[in-house]
């Protein structure tokens, strides 16, 4: 069984037994911590999913450890304009080791109505003793007559300048 849950502003898939990274979680190592906001779970075909979140459930884990990820280069700067700045970030994390999911209270998935509109059931074909008359052949499709495109009239293009031409000056003896 897994379950996609939400914390830390991001969703996560887990499996009992997966140890993840989620952002800072204020717990002590060792802690038990919970998670409510359960929006989907699922085993094979069974899945069910929440509107956003199903109620009940919940994913519980046990934290391993606190700690900091790696340093990340942090760089702003603006050409041309004499600016640079240069630093590094290391972000929290809280490591966790999923222990159980628990799908309590989980009705399987209905049709629901859709803006108070009732779901309606679907009626059985009706069958029918009529004779089957003969396929009947299709005709040939004519094709269509092709219809020029209007042409357009070609914009006029505009005389070119003349430019006046010099006359080479007599050389001087």
């Amino acid at each position: 069984m897994y379950a996609v849950f939400r914390t830390g502003g991001k969703q996560y898939r887990a499996v009992k037994g997966d140890v993840l990274r989620f952002e800072k979680i204020e717990a002590e190592e060792g802690a038990t911590i919970s998670f409510d906001d359960v929006l989907l779970i699922g085993e094979g075909a069974d899945i069910k999913v929440g509107n956003p979140v199903l109620s009940g459930s919940s994913v519980s884990g046990k934290v391993l450890r606190q700690g900091k990820s790696k340093k990340v280069p942090v760089v702003k700067f603006k050409r041309r304009q004499n600016y640079l700045r240069q630093g590094t970030h290391r972000q929290f994390f809280t490591e966790v080791e999923i222990t159980a999911i628990s799908a309590s209270g989980i009705k399987k998935a209905t049709p629901k109505a859709e803006a108070g509109v009732p779901v309606a059931e679907k009626a059985a074909p009706k069958k029918t003793t009529t004779k089957k008359a003969a396929p009947k052949k299709a005709a040939p499709k004519k094709a269509a007559p092709k219809k020029a495109a209007p042409k357009k009239a070609a914009p006029k293009k505009a005389a070119p300048k003349k430019t006046a031409t010099k006359k080479p000056a007599a050389k001087k003896d």
